[in-house]
């Protein structure tokens, strides 16, 4: 499977706001600096993060992001959902009437079967060890990828 960029960048963002936004709101344009993203972009997935809760928004000459919540009770694998809309490898393993002949596939037991392994292993990382492991690496950024 491949991620789709907004779900990329959007761990991405909710792990700068985690490392950076210990002494207060995060602006957008910094994070977009330091993801090397446009703040366009970034500013589609805090509308949808604020939707779901995860990112709160601060107006004002202080203003800027900060989680909803601790960083230690936010997975990866919470904002992957939300961001890509479903938590299959394909739509049979995330929903049975996807498909006329799921009842005999064979194929469908190995989409569902590696879509809830991938999603354990998501599930079971946390934004705050993350941004510890970026401390240990003496990073204050978590790097730019392709530009969007």
């Amino acid at each position: 499977m491949r991620l789709s960029t907004r779900s990329r960048y959007g761990a991405r963002m909710v792990l700068d706001i985690a490392i950076h936004g210990t002494n207060g709101p995060v602006r957008i344009h910094e994070i977009a600096e330091r993801l090397g993203v446009s703040v366009k972009y970034l500013e589609k997935l805090v509308r949808i993060l604020k939707t779901h809760r995860y990112i709160t928004s601060k107006r004002g000459p202080k203003g800027g992001h900060v989680l909803s919540r601790p960083a230690e009770d936010i997975c990866v694998g919470e904002v992957v959902r939300v961001l890509e809309g479903e938590s299959g490898l394909t739509h049979c393993s995330q929903n049975s009437e996807a498909c006329p002949q799921i009842d005999g596939c064979i194929m469908h037991r190995v989409w569902t079967q590696a879509s809830q392994s991938m999603f354990a292993k998501l599930d079971s990382i946390y934004f705050d060890e993350l941004a510890e492991q970026s401390q240990e690496v003496g990073s204050s950024s978590v790097f730019p990828c392709e530009k969007v």
